[in-house]
């Protein structure tokens, strides 16, 4: 099961109040019905290939409406054969869509009006609603994280884009082919977004696979620059034998200044060693105290001295 499965059968499990249930009906409908004319009457069908949808669909309309529905489901025959859920409301429609102000003395509307949502609770189910209608996200396991709700309509699209900035959800929009898209790529926004709609679960879920995600990803960073400091110190050591040895090819180490053999001695022994190291050893082994950049300014003039007798 999918995450965006795992998401949509949580919110519609969640039991609502007579005003949230309207506007997720309002959002659902919005989305996913169209309007049909037979001899018989105005019908309402709703489609959607998702089995959770359709049945949260089939049982709003039910309970708030009493009204007599058909459901059948459609096998697509082309790309991935999905299922197709049909949702026909054979009476009432009229009526339907005037409650969830679908339809008014204006004609169809984009989105319900602003006294609908008034509440903030049932602006969060308006989302569960588009949500369900209309959305998925990426599981928290993948690389990127990524949540959007896509819609035909491109009013809807903003409609819905105006509802996520109310609780501060930064949505942005894009058009993909034939659909308009409202979409959020922060993380953190994303498990917001999942605890406004109702799927708590979800959000517990993706959270400790983004908590766990970004914990491994700090340590690899951190091994990553721990490496690079390492390769650094490994390439420096290098270097400086390589100065050593010229001065040991002219003339003998215990020749130089004796702070300056103290630190020749000490790389030789330990060639891979940061500067920290080779300051712990001199003071172990020569009972001399030395700082970091003392160390760095002895290792200095051994380069120097090295350069001269390359210049020979």
């Amino acid at each position: 099961m999918s995450f965006t499965t795992e998401v949509k059968s949580e919110i519609a499990a969640n039991e609502l109040h007579p005003c949230c249930m309207k506007a997720e009906l309002s959002a659902v409908l919005q989305m996913c019905s169209t309007i049909n004319f037979t001899s018989t009457g105005m019908h309402l069908t709703a489609k959607t290939e998702n089995a959770t949808t359709a049945k949260r669909i089939y049982k709003l309309v039910k309970e708030r409406y009493d009204v007599t529905t058909r459901l059948s489901v459609i096998k697509k025959m082309k790309l991935k054969k999905n299922n197709i859920y049909v949702i026909r409301i054979e009476n009432k429609a009229m009526e339907i869509l005037k409650d969830l102000e679908i339809f008014t003395d204006q004609g169809l509307q984009g989105h319900p009006s602003s006294n609908l949502l008034k509440k903030d609770c049932c602006a969060r189910a308006y989302l569960a609603g588009a949500f369900l209608a209309g959305g998925s996200v990426n599981s928290p396991n993948k690389a990127n994280y990524h949540l959007e709700i896509s819609t035909n309509d491109e009013e809807s699209a903003k409609f819905i884009q105006q509802i996520m900035l109310r609780f501060d959800l930064p949505a942005k929009l894009i058009k993909r082919r034939n659909q308009e898209v409202v979409y959020l790529k922060a993380s953190d926004k994303i498990g917001d977004f999942l605890r406004y709609i109702g799927a708590s679960d979800s959000v517990f879920v993706f959270e400790d696979s983004r908590i766990q995600r970004d914990f491994i990803n700090s340590l690899t960073r951190l091994d990553n620059c721990e490496l690079a400091n390492e390769m650094k110190s490994m390439a420096t050591g290098r270097k400086q034998l390589e100065d050593i040895q010229w001065i040991e090819t002219y003339q003998s180490l215990d020749a130089l200044p004796v702070k300056l053999q103290h630190v020749a001695y000490a790389r030789k022994e330990l060639p891979e060693a940061s500067l920290n190291e080779l300051c712990d050893y001199i003071a172990d082994e020569y009972n001399e105290s030395i700082s970091k950049s003392g160390m760095r300014h002895r290792l200095t003039k051994i380069k120097e001295l090295a350069d001269q007798y390359r210049k020979v």
